[in-house]
């Protein structure tokens, strides 16, 4: 399986939240850490294949602070998400050996 970049993005970005890997949350990691701004409903189109391709699950955890609310949707890495970083990275490190600026 090949990732895109939007995918990998994505998939480090819910790495790097932990707990607070949701929707909104993972918009602004991939805006402030990558400067990738994608929209949420995008976002959610990514992870949901994500999930259909078993490398993230999710969850539904109840609304912050106990005030009602909708229920938040928070992702996790599977084993399977992690050896597919693990690939892309060595993939993408072997092809930058011996490139050099011109």
């Amino acid at each position: 399986m090949s990732l895109g970049d939007l995918q990998q993005l994505t998939m480090l970005a819910v790495a790097r939240l932990g707990s607070e890997a949701y929707g909104a949350e993972i918009r602004s990691e991939l805006s402030r850490v990558a400067g990738r701004n994608a929209s949420v409903p995008t976002i959610y189109v990514t992870l949901v294949r994500l999930e259909e391709q078993g490398l993230v699950e999710s969850r539904e955890m109840p609304a912050p602070g106990g005030r009602g609310g909708r229920p938040r949707r928070v992702f996790t890495l599977t084993e399977a998400g992690w050896a597919e970083l693990a690939m892309s990275r060595a993939a993408m490190d072997r092809m930058w050996e011996g490139v050099e600026p011109s």
